[in-house]
């Protein structure tokens, strides 16, 4: 992210759309510039459902939004395959 003056709003907006088999396998957390993980969705065990399609809102106001932000998923069970299409952070 460049050319964004501040600090990150506290309605951060980030937008996933992850292709996987049993998505309860997945966590996904934000990466801040400075290394700081904000979790958008923990496992579980009892969502068998297929995919991640959402935006989730984070409050991220104490972070610089200048930088580079990613996206961290993982699969925390074997078996089940997946792949990130898209996602997108939105200030």
């Amino acid at each position: 992210m460049t050319g964004v003056a501040g600090n990150a709003p506290a309605t951060l907006k980030v937008g996933v759309d992850i292709k996987h088999t049993w998505r309860g396998d997945l966590t996904v957390d934000l990466v801040a510039p400075d290394g700081t993980a904000y979790r958008l969705k923990n496992s579980s065990g009892s969502d068998s459902a297929d995919n991640i399609i959402t935006t989730y809102t984070v409050d991220a106001s104490s972070e610089v939004a200048n930088g580079t932000w990613r996206l961290k998923v993982q699969d925390v069970a074997a078996a089940d395959t997946g792949k990130i299409d898209s996602w997108k952070v939105t200030f």
